[in-house]
């Protein structure tokens, strides 16, 4: 992982716990795996635990660790980390996902319940009356989040959660999910339809499907047009999954708000209007784990190292067969 990273995803009683169950050289952390060190370390390992900034386990790192069985990823996704190397090689991986997913659904919560309520809208009107009294109640008639229509694109582990979050409130659930049958989407408590209609349909777009070939720019020019005015799309998923340039200028018009935690490229540059506009607000990734929610994913990849100790298999595998399908 990339060294300065260490202290925040592992603090004491991490450490502690992880002591307990594996040998380790706690002063030692790889991001670069032909450092001298490193290279006499990675001979003799059984597990690598990897967490950001791990450079790639292809055929050349696996040759240096003969003795390597598996690997447990402290984050999310782990495309960028294990290679078909790994896969021939019949190492078993372990990845965090379930447990980064947290924090991205209660973001996700917190941000539908915030756009029926037009808060974006309100803050601007506020601001601009300021110190007058105003009839808010007849002009925001429409706000709120009695009967709402809301769209899940994606029934991902954090489209899931998100579904089960919403579940309390008052609120319609739309699913898109080609791979959702219907007796699945009942058992979810939704209702399947097709893209196009989550985007006719619904007060609230919440995208959270992986970023394929597939699914590049699903949601173009053509479906932002199809959205009713007022409507607000949320993207904490990847910036690919949207046209970038279709959504800036429907967000430019003024028609549609946005909630957007990523983008393509993954940094705007400075002169994009989205980091001005009212009706849009723009976040730089942070919707999964920030902060202390890192502890979260770190003792969940302990506690699968504590498993591999033990014998056991692990909770939350990786499967080679699923990752054509996963962020």
């Amino acid at each position: 992982m990339d060294p300065e990273l260490l202290p925040r995803l592992l603090d004491g009683a991490a450490f502690r716990r992880l002591h307990e169950v594996a040998e380790l050289d706690g002063a030692l952390v790889a991001d670069d795996f032909t450092r001298p060190d490193v290279a006499a370390a990675l001979a003799r390992t059984e597990v690598l635990l990897t967490f950001w900034g791990a450079p790639a386990l292809d055929a050349g790192v696996l040759a240096a660790a003969p003795r390597l069985e598996a690997v447990v990823h402290a984050a999310g996704s782990v495309k960028h980390l294990v290679t078909e190397a790994c896969w021939a090689r019949g190492i078993t991986v372990s990845s965090a996902a379930l447990a980064n997913s947290l924090p991205v659904a209660e973001y996700t919560l917190a941000m539908v319940l915030l756009a029926n309520k037009c808060v974006m809208q309100l803050r601007e009107d506020y601001r601009a009356v300021r110190g007058a009294r105003h009839d808010w109640h007849h002009r925001y008639a429409h706000a709120g989040n009695h009967r709402k229509t809301v769209g899940i694109v994606g029934a991902s582990r954090i489209g899931r959660r998100v579904i089960e979050l919403l579940r309390p409130f008052d609120l319609r659930i739309l699913l898109y999910d080609p791979y959702v049958t219907e007796d699945q989407a009942r058992d979810l408590g939704v209702r399947r339809v097709g893209l196009d209609a989550v985007c006719r349909t619904c007060d609230v777009i919440s995208l959270h499907a992986p970023a394929l070939p597939e699914t590049r720019s699903m949601i173009d020019r053509r479906r932002l047009a199809l959205m009713r005015d007022g409507a607000t799309l949320i993207n904490t998923a990847r910036g690919a999954l949207v046209d970038g340039a279709a959504l800036t200028a429907e967000l430019t018009s003024g028609r549609l708000c946005a909630v957007i935690d990523v983008t393509e490229p993954e940094v705007l540059p400075a002169d994009s209007p989205l980091y001005d506009l009212p009706n849009v607000l723009l976040t730089p990734h942070i919707a999964g784990s920030l902060g202390n929610e890192l502890h979260r994913m770190a003792g969940s990849a302990i506690e699968e190292i504590a498993r591999y100790a033990a014998g056991l298999p692990f909770l939350h595998p990786v499967r080679r067969e699923d990752l054509h399908r996963s962020a």
